[in-house]
């Protein structure tokens, strides 16, 4: 739709539904790993201590919600950061994905 054109009568443009269409910059993003059936806990909690610095208990927490509630979150903050640890995680073999917090 150009600037000079009307929506048709129907047409809904996305400040009628309210979608944002900006993405907040103050929330921060999370990555989460995923539960898998290939690695073993023992290498997920290998990772998260080599990729993060986490304390081995830490690291056993974290695994553990992995493997019990099938996610974790292991890391927070800008989008640029956490592209580039899901970035590294998948180059570990993990499953994970990156979403701004609520």
């Amino acid at each position: 739709m150009s600037p000079t054109t009307t929506p048709d009568i129907g047409e809904k443009t996305r400040e009628d539904i309210g979608e944002d269409t900006t993405t907040d910059t103050e929330r921060p993003w999370i990555v989460l790993v995923w539960n898998d059936p290939i690695n073993l806990m023992s290498y997920v909690a290998f990772v998260f201590r080599k990729l993060f610095g986490y304390s081995r208990q830490k690291a056993d927490k974290l695994m553990r919600d992995v493997h019990h509630k099938g996610r974790a979150v292991v890391s927070s903050g800008t989008r640029e950061k956490a592209e580039m640890d899901v970035f590294r995680l998948h180059e570990h073999g993990l499953w994970a994905t990156m979403q701004q917090d609520d």
